[in-house]
């Protein structure tokens, strides 16, 4: 496709989230589904996300702070082997509370987290070193924080939640009935935790309205 007076070809850029919908975009009631291997930039922390100023917010600045330095990379001295222009993934978050399974959204002071954002498959460990050296330069800030992580959730029951953050309890409710029903159960360790991937700008987007994928490990019930 050539956009009129362009002189070179369009490329669209590649999106995760409409490439990939069944990750992405599943329906408003829970489905089983089998999750690969993918690639993140982490940041690790404790406490209630929702603090003004505290240290949850304040990964999220360092996670994009990176996303953007690895995606825009191709315009400065790093070229890197296969890259293709992307749309920058999605937040996403990883939870969980010490001696709870699942999590106790009555508690969100006891919080533990890790927050991430997914990298193209051509991103290696090296180039987000590179990138938080870069960002630390470029910005005059420290990503020390940042790190490369590679994840295989596997088995794992998910569903759109559509509503405020604290209504999520219902739409896991509605996903563990459906492992009831269908054989499955919840299958948390401290390798396999409660998933959250968040589609809208909690700034832009009203409570009611918010979209966030919910995703939990299975397993088959023996027997």
């Amino acid at each position: 496709m050539r956009p009129a007076g362009c002189g070179k070809e369009w490329i669209m850029a590649f999106d995760y989230k409409k490439e990939y919908k069944e990750f992405y975009m599943p329906k408003n009631k829970p489905e089983i589904i089998d999750i690969p291997e993918m690639k993140y930039i982490a940041v690790r922390g404790k406490g209630d996300p929702n603090v003004e100023g505290g240290e949850y917010k304040a990964a999220i600045g360092l996670l994009y702070g990176i996303a953007f330095t690895i995606k825009m990379s191709k315009k400065g001295s790093r070229q890197i082997e296969g890259y293709f222009d992307y749309v920058v993934p999605p937040l996403e978050g990883f939870w969980w509370q010490e001696g709870i399974e699942g999590v106790d959204y009555g508690k969100k002071e006891e919080f533990c987290w890790i927050s991430v954002i997914r990298l193209p498959d051509f991103v290696s460990e090296k180039d987000v070193e590179w990138a938080v050296e870069e960002a630390g330069r470029k910005k005059g800030q420290d990503f020390s924080k940042v790190e490369f992580l590679v994840i295989k959730e596997g088995l794992c029951v998910q569903c759109m939640h559509i509503g405020a953050y604290d209504e999520e309890p219902a739409t896991v409710d509605k996903m563990n009935q459906y492992l009831q029903e269908n054989g499955y159960e919840d299958d948390f360790s401290v390798e396999r935790l409660h998933h959250e991937i968040y589609l809208s700008d909690a700034r832009r987007v009203a409570p009611e309205k918010r979209k966030t994928v919910i995703r939990h490990p299975v397993r088959k019930v023996k027997g």
